[in-house]
């Protein structure tokens, strides 16, 4: 009973924090560019569980590295700057929407690879979902609607990438702990985000104020949206299922349309709110048992 309470209380507050990290990475594009971003958010994160899970390297054994780096890079290293590029043309509200449909790939990739069982209701669901996301990219908000379908895209593959990542920890992870997990992917991210940083032209520029206030902002964002949450992640995913754990994806939109409406004037038409709608109950139908 324990277990299935602290589950819901770890999804509960990974909605919360993961919902809110939008509008942080929205206010730290105001000083920096997407590629920069991507890069502070994965130092941020990697000096943090160093700093306080350093010694946790050497009870990673040596033929598990391999999922380590595995998970590094669908988990974290590609979503950070693909989100970044993203929310650099479209709302923080519609990218967490379609970020929604992590469930679903996460069902969709343990189905064809991992051998997860899977019902005729979450095909279902599936397919819903797939014409909620459509609705959402193409009537996207702006003159140019085909710009805002190829940055929705990038969402999009993100919530591939957190799919294939939550059933390799599944399978191949579970029996580190989550802070040992979470040590290993950002020490393996550390170097190649240093480098990112540096060819992005980053330091030219980091005297500059609006360069410091967004760094503020971006720390936030590492420490707690990214380094913290990603130990609870994956604590979450061992005490439930892939599927329960990626279904976090439910209570981010909640979040981050609320904290972009009152923060950031974001708003939904009719049709996005429609798309959103279905989005959301093809992500209940494929992720229910």
């Amino acid at each position: 009973m324990e277990n299935n309470n602290s589950k819901w209380y770890l999804l509960g507050f990974l909605g919360c924090v993961w919902g809110s990290s939008f509008i942080l990475m929205q206010l730290g594009l105001k000083g920096v560019n997407s590629i920069q971003l991507g890069s502070l958010r994965i130092l941020f994160a990697a000096i943090f569980l160093l700093i306080v899970g350093f010694k946790q390297i050497a009870n990673i054994p040596l033929y598990k590295w391999k999922y380590i780096a595995l998970t590094s890079l669908f988990g974290t290293f590609m979503p950070v700057f693909l989100f970044a590029l993203a929310l650099s043309k479209i709302d923080g509200s519609i990218s967490s929407i379609l970020n929604s449909l992590t469930p679903v790939n996460t069902l969709l990739i343990g189905l064809l690879f991992f051998g997860l069982s899977v019902q005729r209701r979450q095909i279902f669901g599936v397919i819903i979902g797939f014409i909620g996301c459509v609705l959402l990219v193409l009537f996207g908000k702006g003159g140019n609607n085909t710009e805002n379908y190829y940055y929705a895209l990038l969402i999009l593959l993100a919530s591939l990438f957190y799919g294939i990542n939550v059933n390799l920890i599944k399978k191949y992870l579970s029996d580190i702990k989550p802070l040992t997990i979470s040590v290993g992917n950002f020490s393996v991210m550390l170097v190649p985000a240093l480098i990112v940083l540096y060819c992005s032209g980053f330091f030219d520029i980091v005297e500059q104020e609006n360069v410091q206030t967004s760094l503020f902002f971006i720390a936030i964002l590492g420490v707690v949206g990214t380094g913290l949450s990603n130990i609870l992640f994956f604590k979450l995913i061992q005490l439930s299922s892939p599927v329960f754990a990626s279904s976090v994806t439910y209570i981010i939109p909640v979040v981050a349309i609320m904290l972009g409406y009152f923060f950031m004037g974001e708003t939904l038409g009719i049709v996005q709110a429609l798309g959103a709608l279905v989005v959301l109950i093809g992500v209940y139908f494929s992720s229910r048992k």
